[in-house]
């Protein structure tokens, strides 16, 4: 079976998902973004990235929760699914692998 690679964004926004649980919907995740790494990221951005994270089957999600300050408008929310869980654990497995591999002064300080 060939493995799929998601890109550091997709990873982003995926890990963002898992942190804000119930609360993970386009506006929360480009706040988390935004303030977890300091990094700019319109909602459209976000968005698009997340539908793309559905589509590949990593995320899941469902319209909620009509509110008068959205003019009635309901929220997509997001939650990340058995794959995406996984495709993130083999990431951060990769990543252990190559840093614990890493000489000591490999790298400049």
């Amino acid at each position: 079976m060939r493995k799929t690679y998601i890109g550091e964004l997709e990873e982003v926004i995926l890990l963002m998902v898992a942190m804000l649980q119930e609360e993970a919907y386009g506006v929360a995740v480009t706040k988390g973004i935004a303030s977890q790494l300091d990094r700019k990221i319109s909602v459209s951005a976000v968005h698009a990235t997340l539908h793309r994270l559905e589509e590949k089957g990593y995320a899941a999600s469902e319209m909620r929760g009509a509110t008068a300050e959205r003019g009635g408008r309901r929220k997509r929310f997001f939650k990340v699914t058995t794959a995406g869980s996984r495709i993130l654990r083999e990431i951060q497995d990769t990543r252990s692998q190559l840093w614990n591999q890493l000489p000591p002064n490999a790298l400049p300080i």
